[in-house]
């Protein structure tokens, strides 16, 4: 993995795309709800201007305004706080652009308990669990910057609603050369055979040093890096269960509800595996530097690590329980 210092955010990543894309494609518009310096929208505003709205701080209205606008053919991105845009304006999410299936992108900035030092008010928890809810919305969490990028054109190329979430601060580059991210498929980030951790957006990069230090008590940890929540790669996840018989689930939001809950939702029709889901367990953050605050909610490498082992645990007493 590249140091944090070689990357920049996924926000940023998603700003300096849309702007370069909305160059090649007059369908493309931004509508900001006045927080373009933290969606890094403000990129989109200064290269075409006459294409970026400014709604002030209106979110249910923004979604309106977007869902007209996609009536008429265009592509529009709405930007806000991750929190804002799933519960404030859920409802005009889910009956304008959900039932409707418009294709309204909707993007969500400082997702999760990495936040800066904003605390609970701003601190995106259950966004995924919200958007994931309603029906026809895709939804997306890069690990990277290069994934992104990616994931922006990605966005663009398919028609109907997508909720896009980043995060305020860089994390680890992980996407590998040659990478190309595919809205619905999951890319194994590390291959392994004892343990699955099934992990998206900057929790990718923490399973993956979990893995590492695994790798030097002698377990093989796989990774798989599901950047796309919604629709489920069923199939890699499955794959890799089948083989490791163990699993973890990591995401920078609640696990009610959010990836963890897909997954264990997936095993449970599939596969009943020991499943460890880590994240926010049912509760808020507060204000903190990334560091403390993983460490603090058990979703830092330390715990990872852990997790992995409770995982393995379960399995094998599993497995004797069987064979008595």
């Amino acid at each position: 993995m590249s140091a944090t210092d070689d990357v920049v955010s996924t926000r940023e990543a998603f700003g300096k795309t849309l702007a370069s894309l909305a160059k090649e494609n007059a369908r493309i518009v931004a509508l900001d709800a006045d927080l373009a310096s933290s969606t890094r929208m403000s990129y989109f505003r200064d290269a075409v201007p006459e294409r970026f709205i400014q709604v002030g701080i209106a979110e249910q209205n923004m979604v309106g305004i977007a869902a007209g606008l996609a009536h008429t053919g265009l592509i529009p991105f709405c930007g806000s706080f991750a929190t804002f845009i799933s519960r404030r304006a859920c409802d005009q999410v889910a009956l304008l652009v959900g039932h409707t299936r418009l294709n309204v992108k909707l993007v969500g900035a400082y997702g999760g308990l990495v936040s800066g030092n904003n605390g609970a008010t701003h601190q995106a928890v259950e966004d995924i669990a919200i958007m994931r809810a309603i029906p026809n919305i895709v939804v997306l969490e890069p690990a990277d910057d290069i994934e992104m990028g990616m994931a922006v054109e990605a966005a663009i190329e398919y028609e109907g609603p997508v909720y896009l979430r980043c995060t305020r601060d860089p994390w680890p580059r992980v996407s590998p050369p040659g990478y190309r991210f595919r809205i619905g498929k999951a890319a194994c980030a590390a291959e392994g055979s004892d343990v699955t951790f099934v992990c998206s957006g900057m929790m990718v990069s923490q399973c993956i040093e979990a893995a590492e230090r695994l790798s030097c008590e002698g377990v093989s940890a796989e990774v798989i890096n599901c950047a796309t929540i919604k629709p489920l790669d069923a199939e890699m996840i499955l794959s890799s269960v089948r083989k490791t018989g163990a699993v973890v689930t990591a995401e920078n939001a609640s696990v009610i509800g959010g990836l963890g809950g897909a997954v264990a939702e997936l095993l449970g029709s599939e596969l009943p595996s020991p499943t460890v889901r880590v994240g926010l367990q049912d509760e808020y953050g507060e204000c903190g530097d990334n560091v403390s605050l993983l460490h603090k909610y058990g979703m830092d490498v330390e715990h990872l690590v852990e997790a992995a082992g409770k995982a393995m645990r379960l399995r094998d007493q599993r497995s004797g329980a069987k064979h008595r």
